[in-house]
């Protein structure tokens, strides 16, 4: 049961706003103005279906929140008038607690620091299998070890990096593949991070050089001269000249893997900044204020400015 918290004098009683605790995402309408936890998993949901743009999510419905809901109420064909009712819920595959199963799982139960339990457990070997749990042994507990794990995860799907795993971050790990140790990758899949790795030890080598417009040479490079050189170089692929160019031929996936190119809306709109994704929420491109160098996906200014990234196939 939702519990309601509100301070009301008699005189207000009719205009007062409830703030409502503990209630599971779906139990409640969510419309610009109200600020809570719902809310907040209402944009990282929207996140992973790349309606909600903002970098980091919040506990408050303004604008942003209204426009994403508004953009994908029209995609699915529902009144667009940017408020989450029964109808959006249910387009989001998101049930209130009175409508989901009495049968708990791993995934549709919120996992914190200081929790101990099984589910803690099936979390440390999932994050271990992708890379980012790294003690040699799994336990129940969620203590520091396993926060830090799930923030870097967090950071690198750019999730909110809150170390508390909820419905977007369980989704983000039941999506992003993964081969067992055990088994062998595949001659494309080894390909691929072997040219990765060429294109960013190649890319690394101009850190320090001079922003120039029009720049194609290590004298100066403008953000797709960049990129051009060093695919050229590395792997020996012609790039199109402009970032918008790139833009239109490469390949769009939901998350960046290390090597892919991450692509942002900077002084006109459309596609007109990319650099090259690194891992753990970095990019290394060539930026008229630094020069070349490494950038993180979170900072303020960029963090606003993402669009989303493309695989090149070579």
């Amino acid at each position: 049961m939702k519990k309601i918290v509100a301070t009301m004098t008699v005189a207000s009683a009719l205009f007062a706003s409830p703030i409502v605790s503990n209630a599971a995402l779906g139990d409640q309408t969510l419309r610009t103005g109200m600020k809570n936890n719902d809310v907040k998993e209402l944009q990282q949901v929207l996140k992973q279906k790349g309606y909600f743009k903002n970098g980091t999510t919040t506990t408050y419905f303004g604008s942003a929140t209204k426009q994403a809901v508004v953009n994908f109420q029209k995609a699915n064909r529902l009144a667009a008038d940017g408020v989450v009712g029964p109808a959006t819920f249910k387009a989001l595959k998101v049930a209130g607690s009175n409508q989901s199963s009495n049968t708990s799982t791993a995934s549709n139960k919120v996992l914190k620091q200081g929790m101990t339990s099984s589910d803690v457990q099936k979390l440390q070997q999932i994050l271990k299998q992708k890379g980012y749990f790294k003690n040699s042994t799994t336990t129940t507990y969620f203590g520091s070890v396993t926060k830090q794990a799930v923030v870097n995860f967090q950071k690198a799907n750019r999730l909110a990096a809150d170390g508390v795993v909820g419905p977007a971050t369980w989704k983000a790990l039941g999506s992003t593949s993964s081969a067992s140790t055990s088994s062998k990758p595949s001659s494309s899949s080894t390909n691929a991070t072997s040219g990765a790795s060429k294109l960013i030890n190649t890319g690394k080598k101009y850190i320090g050089v001079k922003y120039v417009w029009g720049g194609t040479t290590p004298s100066g490079f403008d953000c797709s001269g960049f990129l051009d050189y060093v695919y050229k170089e590395a792997l020996g692929v012609k790039l199109p000249r402009t970032v918008a160019e790139i833009y239109k031929v490469g390949v769009s996936v939901k998350n960046p893997s290390v090597g892919d190119l991450v692509f942002f809306e900077t002084y006109k709109p459309g596609a007109s900044h990319a650099g090259i994704y690194l891992g753990n929420g970095k990019f290394l491109h060539s930026s008229s204020s630094k020069g070349v160098g490494i950038t993180e996906m979170s900072n303020s200014y960029w963090s606003q400015r993402y669009i989303g990234a493309k695989k090149i196939n070579y």
